[in-house]
C-alpha cells in the first residue's frame, strides 16, 4: 500500500492548492493587475513546492528508511536519488 492513500492532509493540501490555481484562472480572466497575479502565482509554486518536499519526506520515511537490510537500503537509496533528481529538473 501507497504512504499518500487516503492521506487526510495530503488531500487538504491538494484542494488548497487548486483554490489558489482557481484564484489564479480567475484573476486572469478578470484582467486583474499584473503584480496581483504574479503574487498568487508565487503562492501557488509556494504551495505545490511544499506539497513536493512532504512527498518526497513521505517517500523516504516510507520506502527507505523502513528496509532494514544494508544491501536493500543501498537499492533503496539509489531509487529515493532517482526520484530526487526527477523532481529537480
Amino acid at each position: 500500500m501507497s504512504h499518500v492513500t487516503n492521506d487526510r492532509r495530503l488531500l487538504s493540501r491538494i484542494r488548497r492548492i487548486k483554490g489558489q490555481i482557481e484564484s489564479l484562472e480567475h484573476a486572469v480572466a478578470e484582467g486583474r493587475d499584473c503584480y496581483e497575479v504574479l503574487q498568487q502565482t508565487s503562492a501557488a509554486r509556494g504551495a505545490l513546492s511544499g506539497l513536493m518536499a512532504e512527498l518526497i519526506e513521505g517517500h523516504i520515511r516510507f520506502h527507505t528508511l523502513q528496509n532494514k537490510s544494508a544491501r536493500g537500503k543501498d537499492r533503496k537509496v539509489e531509487e529515493l536519488m532517482t526520484v530526487i533528481r526527477s523532481y529537480l529538473r
